[in-house]
């Protein structure tokens, strides 16, 4: 009895609480099948290791901020043309934000640029990166009050130290001139120093419809491009084709069997 309240105390003083919850149990089970002590040890740790990774990656998920969890699994490369499958994957690989590469989806609503986006923030969340998830109109917005109240600094320094900042639906509420200015001096700060995807339904030929300057949009444009994978996606709108969906199952007719 001693001993054990002594092991539970070490292993409290150690933070190792999974090895606490699971020490007994797995103890039995190795008695039981006659393991080797080593293994035995072994089984403890991997049990703590996962649970560690795991609680990372929850943590890491959480700082994101997502709108909601998507992943490749659930998304369907047959209804989005010019999403490439083999070219996606290879982006959930991460090595493009070692390389402060830029990722732009560009197409109408409901092709899975959103999916994708945040499918590509879940997978660089599992390796281990730092993940921002914004809208473009609140990105901008949370970059003026940072200026306006005098901590963009520290607002700086917070994104400096994240390795993919993704910026949802650019081009879908109009900007005021600040807020414009704003991400323009945002995605100026992260060229070539840390990696950036966008969504966006507009073209690049008419992003100054959102940045206003021509001469600004054009200098963006031409940073933005340099390392950049970038995606057309066309295609019927997901949310419109699983309404359709819903409506023909709802009006087949309900013929009872006699």
């Amino acid at each position: 009895m001693e001993s054990t309240l002594l092991l539970e105390t070490y292993l409290k003083r150690l933070r190792l609480p999974v090895v606490a919850r699971m020490y007994a149990k797995l103890g039995e089970e190795a008695g039981r099948s006659n393991l080797p002590y080593e293994r035995y040890l072994l089984a403890l740790m991997e049990q703590e290791v996962a649970q560690r990774e795991q609680n990372t990656f929850d943590l890491r998920m959480k700082r994101a901020g997502f709108p909601v969890m998507k992943t490749f699994e659930t998304f369907d490369f047959n209804a989005s043309c010019g999403i490439e499958k083999q070219r996606m994957l290879q982006l959930a690989e991460c090595h493009w934000i070692d390389n402060a590469e830029v990722v732009i989806l560009i197409g109408a609503p409901g092709v899975g640029k959103s999916h994708c986006a945040t499918a590509l923030g879940v997978e660089a969340c599992r390796r281990g990166k730092r993940v921002r998830f914004f809208t473009a109109e609140g990105l901008a917005t949370i970059i003026r009050e940072a200026k306006s109240e005098m901590v963009y600094g520290k607002l700086q320094r917070q994104m400096e130290r994240t390795d993919l900042t993704v910026i949802d639906e650019l081009g879908y509420v109009s900007l005021c001139r600040d807020s414009a200015q704003a991400l323009f001096h945002f995605f100026s700060e992260r060229h070539e120093r840390r990696s950036v995807l966008i969504t966006t339904n507009l073209e690049f030929g008419k992003w100054t419809e959102v940045f206003g300057d021509e001469r600004m949009t054009a200098a963006l444009l031409d940073r933005l491009t340099h390392k950049a994978h970038i995606f057309l996606a066309t295609g019927e709108s997901y949310r419109f084709r699983e309404s359709q969906r819903s409506r023909n199952r709802k009006s087949k007719p309900n013929i009872e069997r006699r």
